[in-house]
């Protein structure tokens, strides 16, 4: 078979597989996530059904241009009242909460693993994520109280780009010789490598912020003085990903630019109140967002499936019980230290608290990130990289399935012990 065959073949069972995959998650009420690694890993390393050199390939776009797609149609379910109400919580949880969440899987990921911080750091920030894609369908299928469930998915939203910017500040730190390091060492050349990385980080989040509110501003009147009624999918996508591409070109992060303006279209109707909204937006955005959450679908199929197919399965089962124990910690030991920090707020009691802890799954970000130290390693022929690389991936498999199945099915029984309806 020729290369192009082989990638068509490649396209072909992901989509196939994805389609008895999200049949099967219906028939037994449980996320479709770890059913996509399970039939990808299968597919892939155990039966050799999808090539590993074109499932690298595809991969390496789809957890990309997927990531873009389905941020920026999350970004359109975050309604600014509810936001405004946990704003303080939210900000906690997406940035405190994230960097101990990190720390702590980090550090438990080096002990276990026997290896450098560096290493740990690199799949603290991997895992650091929690993920909408597996939380907005739950929420739906099991009732759960209306400000948890927007503290929960608010904050998985806002952290998948920021684990992002993170995990280049580690990417940096470990190997600065990497493309997603350049800025960071231009600015260590005036300052250490440290005071860097805060530079950076602000930088990244407050030109993000400014770059998606100017386009999101940009594309809503854009479409009002075009009224492109015919094809307002067409220009959502094109909005999403040229939102990426200028992010990406002022070196900040294309990720929360293509939410922000997610964010801006979602709340459009308060954002523009006052140049009398009208009905012909509306139905452009219900219009784009209908095709927006099939393509994440999609998104989604081809970035799990691949993440299971890619795995090499020496190394899954060399760090299979390191992994499942690694994985417990990030969801019994990380993410509830990482809750912590809402405490003083005193807004939440304990049970409240103990449900928000135990509902943080990881997902899509983790997924499409745990692949880049061993594509740098490889590309750079970085043997200690690549070393670290085929850990990371095995552990994070491991955390990502071990999450949502464990977070998916306690979720109901846990709302209702913990969450009881407020008369």
């Amino acid at each position: 078979m020729s290369h192009t065959d082989l990638i068509d073949l490649t396209i072909i069972s992901v989509m196939t597989l994805g389609f008895f995959a999200f049949l099967l998650s219906e028939k037994v009420h449980i996320s479709s996530i770890p059913i996509l690694i399970v039939l990808g890993f299968l597919f892939g390393p155990v039966f050799g059904l999808i090539p590993n050199d074109q499932g690298h390939t595809i991969f390496n776009y789809a957890r990309v241009l997927g990531l873009v797609l389905i941020l920026y149609t999350e970004g359109h379910n975050l309604k600014w009242s509810m936001i405004k109400k946990h704003i303080a919580t939210i900000g906690i949880m997406a940035t405190v909460g994230m960097i101990l969440t990190a720390a702590v899987s980090g550090f438990l990921f080096s002990y276990l693993f026997n290896l450098p911080f560096g290493a740990g750091m690199l799949f603290g920030t991997v895992v650091a994520a929690t993920d909408p894609a597996t939380l907005i369908p739950l929420f739906k299928q099991n009732k759960v109280d209306e400000n948890i469930k927007t503290v929960i998915v608010t904050e998985s939203i806002f952290n998948d780009p920021l684990a992002i910017v993170l995990s280049t500040l580690a990417i940096a730190m470990v190997a600065p010789h990497a493309d997603q390091a350049h800025l960071i060492e231009n600015i260590a050349q005036y300052t250490s490598i440290y005071p860097a990385g805060v530079i950076y980080f602000l930088y990244v989040i407050v030109s993000s912020l400014a770059l998606g509110l100017g386009m999101g501003v940009l594309g809503y009147w854009t479409i009002r003085w075009l009224k492109p009624g015919l094809f307002p999918q067409i220009f959502g996508i094109s909005i999403a990903f040229g939102g990426f591409l200028v992010g990406e070109a002022a070196q900040s992060s294309g990720y929360l630019v293509a939410t922000i303006i997610g964010i801006v279209f979602g709340n459009h109707a308060i954002l523009f109140k006052k140049w009398n909204e009208h009905e012909g937006f509306n139905k452009f955005v219900d219009e784009e967002m209908h095709f927006n959450e099939i393509i994440s679908d999609l998104a989604s199929v081809f970035i799990f499936i691949l993440f299971g197919a890619t795995v090499n399965i020496s190394v899954l089962n060399e760090t299979l019980l390191k992994g499942a124990i690694i994985a417990l910690g990030v969801v019994f030991i990380a993410r509830p230290i990482a809750a912590l920090a809402i405490v003083p707020l005193k807004k939440w009691n304990w049970k409240e608290y103990l449900f928000i802890s135990l509902e943080g799954p990881r997902g899509v970000v983790p997924a499409a990130l745990a692949a880049i130290p061993l594509n740098i390693g490889f590309m750079s022929h970085d043997q200690t990289l690549i070393y670290w690389g085929e850990i990371i991936l095995s552990a994070t498999i491991m955390t990502v399935l071990i999450s949502v199945l464990l977070e998916t099915l306690w979720v109901k029984p846990l709302s209702k012990k913990l969450l009881t309806p407020k008369k």
